[in-house]
């Protein structure tokens, strides 16, 4: 639950907005995402994290792609969509940030990466990640990857 209004111990309202990455890869039987496990929780998540100042939603993406990931690709001018979920801060009052969530093609995904020893990867099929995720609204959006990129369709972000 949000907090923040009524709180002024919780981040500010802008701080409520995250960016995430829906990083995917076209194979021959159809898309799949990869996904990332938490570091506290260990439950399956896509890349994500707070606004930047100075970059673009864009290069916030991309930059938390890399760093929770190791992925290297072409992200989408525009978002694909959003979702919300409970995030636990370190002193146990929780928020509900708003995720506008960018979709990246993933050129290449390196070995090595800044948070490679807290996080588990794996490559999911559109409709088994959706199964893997908590949040209802992350959820649709997987399984509107598969929808739209399905099994007929080459990845194009264009």
């Amino acid at each position: 639950m949000d907090k923040t209004a009524s709180d002024p111990q919780q981040p500010p309202q802008a701080q409520s907005q995250q960016i995430g990455a829906l990083c995917m890869r076209s194979q021959a039987d159809g898309p799949e995402v990869l996904m990332i496990t938490t570091r506290q929780t260990r439950r399956w998540m896509i890349p994500k994290g707070w606004p930047i100042d100075g970059l673009s939603p864009q290069e916030v993406a991309e930059r938390e792609a890399w760093e929770e990931a190791g992925v290297i690709g072409k992200v989408k001018r525009k978002p694909f969509g959003e979702f919300r979920y409970v995030k636990k801060l370190p002193d146990g009052r929780e928020i509900e940030p708003l995720v506008s969530v960018y979709l990246i093609k993933v050129r290449r995904r390196k070995k090595q990466f800044p948070e490679m020893a807290e996080r588990n990867a794996t490559w999911m099929k559109p409709a088994e990640a959706a199964r893997h995720v908590r949040e209802p609204e992350l959820r649709k959006l997987l399984l509107a990857v598969g929808r739209r990129f399905g099994s007929h369709h080459e990845l194009s972000l264009a």
